[in-house]
């Protein structure tokens, strides 16, 4: 039969739509062409596939050779598809049984000897072939990632020839078992839990502390300001460390957004909080994702975990800009002439800047000359409606003599990690999602103030001038301090602490 019809999956955003690849063979000089609107990366299979068919001592058909990847108005990329486009021509020209090729999806990029190479996307692509029915074969080195989806049949394959031979019957290919001794094995504690670096090695610091334990309890974003060598990227480097334990959706939901990045998912990090920590030369699209084909950016790839964005006011301020609707709406979608993509963007902001440009206004030493209006420039390159969506805004002072020389003494993050548990847990018992996430309703009906509360959440309005936005900002992070006190009300004292962590409202 002329004629072989395989499928496959393109990457689409987070989607996975299918792919039938048909390859036909018939009479007229010999030519090789792919239609079906296909990247440079598809066009230059037909050298991979000639050459992977040629040297596993295949016949390459000198006759007319058309591979169509259907739908023809999907755009196809990568190199994923010279495996069907393979076998597609195996099949038809009888080289190869053609009887199992619609039990499988096929996925792989062939290597001029016919090995198979590693593809991006193996996650979402067995997700989608896994709700088709149908069996996924892909490389030995995706095969881990893939089998995380639940009621996948993953077979990995070395090569094209062992691919052949299972289908010819002769030595069937073995299907991936998930070795759960593997997962999340990279770095752990011996509880099972991923290792981080440890809270208790940053020395003084109380207060900061104090902040990033209620932004871990109530999944608020967080600002530090302080002075160079006080510790804010060391406290920021530790943050991932008193998270609330990852579920199995949230470490799903990673996995596959760092599955669509060049590097791949690793599953020795199943479980493990992403921290992206992107230079402040980095421009729009690598932080919130872009391209022609669109592929995830830094805020999606730190997808229930961490972006850490130090040196903040020296992030060009167009780049700064689009963090602001993703922090709202935990999406961002990117559109283009030709497509449209949206990727989920739900990270933790930790940010980091020092109070003037020289770094040392307000340190002990006092060798800051910056003139007010300096200071106020620098600051001003943050925008204030980025400032109002952060929660969290506290000042990180210089570490006395005395804390410096002193043991480190401080609490251990797993200690801290078990208060915020705690905390986060009477959140989703009480509404189904962390405070940083309720809507202006929930905010009216989980957390008003007592009297007390309420008297000096209006004294704190008139004297800052809060926003509507820092207003709600202020009740939530209110509520989640009383949750870690385990308190059912918000008190006086929860506003008080609350307010105080709006340093530059105050300033």
């Amino acid at each position: 039969m002329p004629l072989a019809i395989l499928y496959s999956r393109a990457i689409t955003g987070m989607e996975s739509p299918l792919v039938t690849v048909e390859a036909h063979i018939a009479n007229g000089l010999p030519s090789f062409t792919i239609v079906g609107l296909p990247e440079v990366e598809v066009k230059e299979s037909k050298d991979r596939v000639r050459a992977a068919l040629q040297n596993a001592q295949f016949e390459f058909p000198a006759r007319r050779i058309t591979v169509n990847l259907a739908p023809a108005d999907l755009p196809k990329e990568s190199g994923r598809f010279d495996l069907p486009i393979a076998l597609g021509i195996l099949a038809a020209t009888g080289q190869i049984p053609s009887d199992k090729l619609d039990q499988y999806e096929w996925a792989g990029e062939l290597a001029l000897t016919g090995e198979l190479r590693a593809i991006r996307g193996a996650l979402a692509m067995t997700y989608g072939a896994s709700r088709s029915g149908r069996s996924f074969v892909l490389p030995q080195q995706n095969a881990a990632e893939a089998a995380l989806v639940k009621g996948a049949v993953v077979y990995p394959a070395k090569s094209l020839l062992q691919i052949c031979a299972h289908l010819a019957g002769r030595e069937p290919l073995q299907r991936y078992e998930v070795n759960s001794g593997v997962l999340g094995k990279g770095d752990t504690e011996e509880t099972g839990t991923p290792r981080y670096p440890g809270m208790d090695e940053v020395k003084g610091q109380a207060h900061a502390k104090r902040a990033l334990e209620i932004a871990a309890a109530g999944n608020h974003s967080v600002l530090m300001v302080g002075p160079p060598g006080t510790g804010k990227s060391m406290l920021a480097a530790r943050f991932p460390g008193i998270l609330p334990s990852m579920t199995e959706d949230e470490a799903l939901e990673s996995a596959a957004m760092q599955s669509l990045s060049s590097g791949g998912f690793n599953v020795a990090n199943w479980k493990r909080r992403p921290y992206r920590s992107p230079h402040h030369t980095a421009s729009g699209v690598a932080l919130v994702g872009g391209g022609s084909n669109p592929r995830p950016g830094e805020i999606s790839l730190a997808m229930n975990g961490v972006l850490f964005l130090d040196e903040l006011p020296e992030f060009d301020r167009k780049v700064l800009e689009v963090l602001r609707e993703p922090l709202e709406s935990g999406r961002i979608t990117i559109s283009r002439a030709a497509r449209q993509a949206d990727f989920p963007a739900r990270f933790q902001l930790i940010a980091a800047m020092n109070p003037c440009p020289c770094g040392y206004l307000g340190h002990y030493s006092g060798k800051c000359r910056c003139t007010p209006d300096q200071v106020t420039r620098y600051r001003s390159k943050i925008s204030g409606p980025l400032l109002d969506r952060i929660d969290i805004q506290i000042e990180v002072p210089a570490a006395s003599q005395e804390d410096l020389m002193r043991q480190a003494q401080g609490e251990s993050s797993n200690t801290v990690r078990q208060r915020v548990e705690i905390a986060y847990q009477r959140q989703l018992t009480r509404q189904g999602k962390a405070n940083s996430q309720l809507m202006v309703k929930d905010i009216d009906k989980y957390c008003a103030p007592d009297t007390l509360g309420e008297s000096l959440l209006k004294q704190a309005i008139n004297h800052l001038n809060l926003s509507a936005r820092a207003y709600h900002r202020v009740l939530t992070v209110a509520r989640t301090i009383a949750d870690l006190a385990a308190s059912d009300g918000i008190t006086s004292m929860h506003i008080a602490e609350a307010v105080q962590y709006r340093k530059l409202d105050r300033k």
